[in-house]
């Protein structure tokens, strides 16, 4: 794969990471399931230095109250640069309190129907992030133009 020296990958310190998790708001979590991941798109709310999503009875309400980490990807892009955020940690089952009540939790909608009545918090154990500059559709021209299948041969 081709590697522009010129525009490397940029490490994001974490400060750079929560002010892009605050950008958008739809990310992937990962929770193991029987030895498996699985990948559900969330939308959350940053709540200080955690992440906040609501979600109703299944698969992401266990994985928040078992002793396993899980992981949310976020990211984004415009038409120079794009970037990625990892957020790992443990999630856990929020009870209803006023705090919650008055924080991100307040203007958390989440855009499936449904009864979503639980609200759980990712308490992150680390973040990362990696920015790039998006490269031309045409730097990679001439690797297509020279494929070829080997039924087609």
């Amino acid at each position: 794969m081709h590697n522009d020296p010129q525009t490397p990958t940029e490490v994001l310190d974490p400060g750079t990471c929560w002010d892009l998790l605050r950008s958008v708001s739809v990310g992937h979590l990962a929770v193991l399931v029987n030895g498996y991941p699985e990948v559900f798109p969330v939308n959350y709310k940053v709540d200080q230095q955690s992440l906040v999503f609501r979600t109703g009875e299944g698969t992401k309400l266990r994985a928040a109250g078992g002793p396993l980490a899980v992981a949310l990807e976020a990211d984004g892009h415009d038409d120079a640069k794009a970037w990625s955020v990892l957020v790992k940690g443990k999630a856990v089952i929020l009870e209803p309190s006023e705090e919650l009540l008055t924080g991100a939790a307040l203007t958390l909608f989440p855009w499936q129907a449904g009864e979503k009545d639980h609200y759980v918090r990712i308490e992150p154990t680390s973040i990362t992030g990696r920015r790039f500059t998006i490269t031309s559709p045409l730097t990679w021209w001439n690797h297509v133009g020279r494929a070829s299948r080997p039924d087609k041969a």
